[in-house]
This record gives structure tokens, sequence and C-alpha cells, in this order.
């Protein structure tokens, strides 16, 4: 079971784009497949939307399920 991904938006000069969800895949990607972006913390991606104009700083994250969750997937 893959996890769950949070994106958030950590600083903006200007509108965000449909380019940031593009720029966002390959991130969202190596999380959700349990790899890691070197240089950053474990779990974590930092990136940057590409757009000059609009120059929107993201973090994407894995969120971790909480305990009576996990002990449902692993009944199921």
């Amino acid at each position: 079971m893959r996890p769950k991904i949070k994106i958030t938006i950590t600083d903006r000069r200007g509108k965000i784009c449909p380019m940031a969800m593009h720029c966002a895949f390959p991130y969202i990607d190596i999380l959700r497949y349990g790899g890691t972006i070197p240089g950053q913390e474990k779990g974590k991606a930092e990136f940057c939307c590409s757009d000059a104009g609009t120059i929107m700083v993201f973090e994407a994250e894995i969120v971790e399920k909480k305990k009576d969750e996990r002990d449902k997937a692993d009944k199921a």
C-alpha cells in the first residue's frame, strides 16, 4: 500500500500555476515508492515551480498512518 503524500506551499511570490503539479510529480513518485532525495530529510522533498513569474516553493511529505489505520490495513 502506497503512503499518502501531503503538499504544502512554503513560500510564494505569485499565484499557483498548472506547471506546479508537473514539477511536483517526480518528487511525489520518489516518496511514494520509498525513495529519498539527496540532501533532503527522509520522507520529505522540497521543490520549486519552474515558472519564474510565479516562484512558489513546495514541500511534499509522507503522511504517516495512525496506529488504528495500520491495524485495519494489516487485517485486510
